[in-house]
């Protein structure tokens, strides 16, 4: 019995899908580690998904309040929401829970991680020219529905520190002119921290509509990818444009991708095993009238608070009205313009480039010097910010005032990337004349070894 064609046969005989398989099979896949982020990202989202199911069955989202008597004794007899008890029960009663719930946190941690280097790799080797425009939009949009999802995430166990976060993403939903006060009345349906329905919502949202959403987005990216196939690096003078080279989905790329899948999933789970993440216990319920010191959300949100501590004390006011609160500039109008210069860099690209050509090769960063210092530039601008979000934590581990951090990163933020800017242009500049010099000599040297080929052949 043949392992692979007898399964094939069986198919086409009762689905005539031969000719899709038989395309399928012979995709090729580029042969380069980059291009494996992508699927890094897709199989941590298959690990949440599977430990989120597992968390749903013992999670009770419920903002009523009860007694803890349990295992935890610093916690025991101390009156908390009914989201909170089970999540520390979670941890402490359910069996492999807490596996499960430091897996499921790391998962999500790891997806957009994967993501956004995915995304660097994108945009430094000129993926998202054309036809891949949309293919680069789609990817966008996974990335930042995963950082609400995230942000839903952790909200919903009420502990201390999400409920902190949660209070500024009150905050900022309030700041949005005119229409903040009503939007964010009809989400939390009272003032913070909101009544049950809010936390229901909450709850759904994180748990089906949100999901539902991102596993739509990957299916679409994933269509796409492979409508246009990958874009490919140009390593011999085989790469063209109009070429594809590579591995073919079996039975080269299975198998790695298989290894691949094992592998993600193995390093998750030990991390969820062996690295504690995201305590709950220590934090304690959470209360309106507490805070903690050190307070952090998870890092892929530090940017955001960068943005608002970042932010001097300004509001736009009319008579005694105030039409734009401080927390919009951070909370807001920051990550809108990081979006919009995102999605909008291949159009303004291929603006300033004037090239409309169909691009199938992935650029090497120097042979483009002004998008790769744009994109250094830019970058380095959003992580001096996401840096800042850390300042109280620089303050308590080595003593640098927050004072003294405040006025250096405010002038940091303009300075570096505009430096950065012109060094990475310019030794990108070096680095291809430097490449230029070299493809001429060896094709001088390739020119002559044929001369005096030529001239020892027998006449």
């Amino acid at each position: 019995m043949d392992p692979i064609a007898d399964p094939v046969r069986f198919i086409d005989e009762r689905t005539s899908a031969a000719p899709l398989i038989k395309k399928a099979m012979r995709y090729l896949f580029p042969d380069h580690w980059s291009f494996l982020l992508g699927e890094v990202a897709l199989y941590s989202f298959v690990v949440l998904i599977a430990t989120g199911i597992y968390l749903a069955l013992f999670f009770d989202p419920s903002t009523a309040h009860t007694v803890y008597h349990g295992p935890y004794k610093p916690l025991d007899g101390q009156t908390m929401s009914n989201a909170y008890k089970s999540a520390v029960n979670i941890s402490f009663s359910v069996k492999a829970g807490l596996l499960i719930r430091q897996t499921h946190h790391w998962a999500a941690d790891v997806f957009v991680a994967a993501m956004v280097i995915h995304l660097m790799r994108v945009f430094f080797t000129g993926a998202f020219r054309k036809p891949r425009e949309l293919t680069w939009l789609i990817g966008l949009m996974l990335i930042f529905t995963s950082l609400l999802e995230g942000f839903l995430g952790y909200s919903l166990v009420d502990d201390l520190l999400s409920g902190m976060g949660l209070a500024i993403g009150y905050g900022v939903g309030l700041s949005l002119p005119i229409v903040g006060g009503p939007v964010i009345q009809a989400i939390f349906g009272a003032p913070f921290p909101g009544n049950t329905d809010f936390w229901s919502r909450m709850y759904i949202t994180h748990v089906l509509l949100i999901p539902l959403l991102l596993a739509t987005l990957i299916g679409v990216h994933l269509f796409l990818v492979a409508a246009r196939h990958h874009t490919q690096f140009k390593e011999t003078r085989r790469h063209t444009e109009r070429r594809i080279i590579g591995l073919p989905t079996f039975p080269a790329q299975v198998p790695r991708s298989l290894a691949l899948m094992f592998f993600v999933a193995a390093v998750l789970f030990l991390l969820g095993g062996l690295v504690q993440i995201n305590p709950i216990w220590q934090w304690g319920p959470y209360e309106p009238w507490l805070a903690t010191n050190g307070a952090q959300p998870d890092w892929y949100l530090g940017w955001l608070i960068g943005a608002l501590r970042l932010m001097p004390s300004f509001d736009v006011t009319i008579s005694h009205f105030t039409l734009i609160p401080n927390p919009f500039w951070g909370g807001v109008l920051f990550p809108l313009v990081v979006v919009g210069v995102l999605g909008a860099f291949p159009w303004i690209e291929r603006r300033l480039s004037g090239d409309r050509r169909v691009h199938n090769i992935a650029d090497r960063p120097r042979n483009a010097p002004n998008r790769t210092a744009f994109g250094a530039a830019f970058l380095s601008w959003v992580f001096l910010i996401f840096i800042f979000g850390a300042a109280d934590r620089i303050f308590v581990l080595w003593g640098l005032s927050y004072n003294f951090q405040l006025g250096f990163f405010r002038i940091a933020i303009w300075v570096v990337p505009l430096i950065l800017f012109f060094v990475v242009r310019r030794v990108c500049r070096e680095l291809r004349a430097a490449d230029i010099l070299e493809e001429d000599q060896e094709l001088a040297e390739h020119a002559v070894a044929q001369r005096e080929q030529a001239a020892r052949a027998p006449t």
